[in-house]
């Protein structure tokens, strides 16, 4: 293992963190309310609108239907514009969290949506809004399955990170693209897998000990 690429493991590493980390941010920042727009707009909801319901999980759902190599090239011109070209590792965060957003939402409206409806009828009768109810019931009793749904996310957008290289992103998968696949170094291909699983699993035992530590039940 002594002729290892060392500093190109490192340099991908650190490319990998940035795409996995930024995306991750700006799908908990967005998807996070998406979510809770589609539990307090559903028939039973707080505040019950069904046409923004329906068009918010249409787009929810369609965004996820698409295959992450495709969405990759299709969002092209939408990189462009946001970041100012379609190679690296800038552009390649654009469509890792137009994956990741719906994505998250969706999960993370299952753990909403699991609010025992007693605690919200408590809140109304003591005149509770409904900013009090998400910030009071909603957002503390979902904690638990919040965090764990965006390391589930997370640990998606580091596979997803891997197909980046289509954009020159970089990252870990590139590199084990370039010496495994192309120059046939085996072990750099077994470098690259053995820092993937170790980051899967710091990311795993982080979450699990921090969803353990905000669960009340």
């Amino acid at each position: 293992m002594s002729n290892l690429p060392y500093n190109d493991l490192l340099a991908c590493f650190l490319q990998t963190l940035q795409m996995v980390g930024l995306a991750g941010a700006i799908s908990l920042g967005v998807g996070l309310p998406l979510a809770l727009l589609l539990v307090v707009t559903d028939r039973r909801g707080i505040m019950p609108n069904l046409f923004i319901n329906r068009v918010v999980g249409t787009i929810a759902n369609a965004v996820r239907s698409v295959p992450f190599i495709i969405l990759l090239v299709a969002v092209i011109p939408l990189t462009r514009l946001v970041v100012g070209t379609a190679i690296g590792t800038m552009a390649a965060i654009v469509p890792l969290a137009i994956a990741a957003t719906p994505y998250y939402a969706r999960i993370a409206e299952v753990s909403l949506r699991g609010v025992d409806g007693g605690l919200v009828e408590a809140v109304r009768a003591m005149g509770g809004g409904r900013m009090a109810i998400v910030r009071e019931v909603f957002l503390p009793e979902a904690l638990p399955g919040l965090i764990s749904g965006f390391v589930v996310t997370l640990v998606t957008l580091i596979g997803a990170s891997a197909m980046a290289g289509v954009v020159g992103a970089g990252g870990l998968g590139d590199l084990a693209i370039r010496y495994g696949y192309d120059e046939f170094q085996i072990k750099v291909v077994v470098a690259v897998v053995a820092i993937l699983i170790a980051f899967v699993w710091v990311l795993q035992f982080a979450g699990d000990r921090l969803a353990a530590h905000f669960d009340r039940r």
